[in-house]
C-alpha cells in the first residue's frame, strides 16, 4: 500500500480516531499532506480515511467489527493494513504478528469503540479538548494539525517502548537462562515481563537506578497484577530500621504497600528477600 501525495479525511470537528490516522500515516511518510474535506472529489483515487465511504472509512451500513465484537473505526482499519509494516521496524520477525495484535487490543481498540459508541476514553476526551472552544477565532484545521502533532509524539513513544522492549530479549533470556530458585537476576533493569511472566520466574532482581538493588514480583498474567509469590504481607509500607528488623535482612530499607517491590543495599540481601518471601509464602500455605 503506498502511502504519497494528499490523503483525505473529514473537516469540522475531530476525533481520535481520524487524528491519530493522520498521526500513524505521517510517521510512514512524513512528507504525506493530509486535508481536510467535507466531500471526496470526484475522481479523487488517493488515501482516503473516515470520510467517502470506503476502505477505511466505518460509517456506512455492515462496517466491519473485530471478531472480539470491537468495531472498526478508521485508525483501526488502518492499522489492520498496516500495523506489521510498523512493527516489522523494531520487532524480531516472530513477534511482528503478536505485537502489531497487542497494539491494536490496548491501544487502539479503545478509541475506536469510544469513536462508534461514545463509550467514554481518557487519551479519546484529550484529543478532543484539541477542538477549537466555542468562542475561539482558531480554526478547526489549525486545531487539527496541533492534536496530530501532539497525537504522532505518543505513538512514536509508544512504538519506542514497543521497540526497547524487543531490545531488551535477548539479555532477559539469557538471565532467565541462568534462573535458580525462580529467582531471576539481571545485569541491569530491561523491560522484562514479555519473557519472565510466562516462565517459571517468581522473582525479578536488578540495578536500581536509585543506587543499590530492587527486587520485583513476577504477576501470575499480562492482564493482571496478582503476584505468583507476594512479599509478606507484614512488609507492606514498612522502610528504614522497622524493616530490617521485621525481615532479619540488615540492607532491606524499602518494601512498596502494595509488596510487588523491595529495595536493599546489596544484590545479596535483595535475593535473600525473595527467598524469605517464598519460605513466609509457603509456611502459610502449609497452615492452612
Amino acid at each position: 500500500m503506498k502511502i504519497e501525495g494528499t490523503a483525505l479525511t473529514h473537516g469540522g470537528k475531530f476525533h481520535a480516531d481520524d487524528v491519530f490516522a493522520a498521526a500513524l500515516l505521517k510517521i510512514i511518510n512524513p512528507q504525506l499532506k493530509v486535508k481536510r474535506v467535507f466531500e471526496v472529489p470526484e475522481g479523487f483515487n488517493g488515501l482516503a480515511f473516515d470520510i467517502g465511504r470506503g476502505k477505511f472509512d466505518h460509517h456506512q451500513e455492515n462496517s466491519d467489527v473485530r471478531e472480539d465484537g470491537v468495531p472498526y473505526a478508521a485508525f483501526g482499519l488502518l492499522w489492520r493494513e498496516l500495523g506489521e509494516s510498523v512493527m516489522q521496524k523494531g520487532c524480531s520477525p516472530e513477534d511482528v504478528a503478536k505485537e502489531t495484535k497487542r497494539f491494536d487490543e490496548h491501544f487502539i481498540q479503545p478509541l475506536d469503540e469510544d469513536d462508534n459508541t461514545g463509550c467514554g476514553n481518557q487519551i479519546a476526551g484529550v484529543i478532543s479538548s484539541f477542538n477549537p472552544l466555542w468562542d475561539s477565532e482558531r480554526s478547526a484545521d489549525e486545531c487539527f494539525a496541533e492534536a496530530e502533532k501532539f497525537a504522532e509524539t505518543i505513538l512514536r513513544k509508544k512504538f519506542e517502548s514497543i521497540f526497547s522492549a524487543q531490545r531488551a530479549k535477548s539479555l532477559v533470556e539469557s538471565a532467565l537462562a541462568g534462573v535458580k530458585d525462580n529467582i531471576v537476576i539481571l545485569p541491569r533493569f530491561a523491560p522484562w515481563k514479555s519473557v519472565l511472566i510466562p516462565s517459571s520466574a517468581e522473582f525479578v532482581v536488578y540495578p536500581s537506578q536509585r543506587g543499590g538493588y530492587n527486587a520485583q514480583v513476577v504477576p501470575m498474567g499480562f492482564n493482571t497484577d496478582e503476584a505468583k509469590c507476594n512479599f509478606p504481607q507484614e512488609w507492606a509500607g514498612m522502610d528504614g530500621e522497622g524493616l530490617e528488623k521485621m525481615s532479619g535482612i540488615r540492607t532491606l530499607h524499602f518494601c512498596h504497600k502494595a509488596r510487588f517491590l523491595v529495595a536493599a543495599e546489596n544484590q545479596e540481601d535483595a535475593v535473600e528477600a525473595c527467598y524469605t518471601a517464598m519460605r513466609i509464602a509457603e509456611q502459610k500455605q502449609r497452615g492452612n
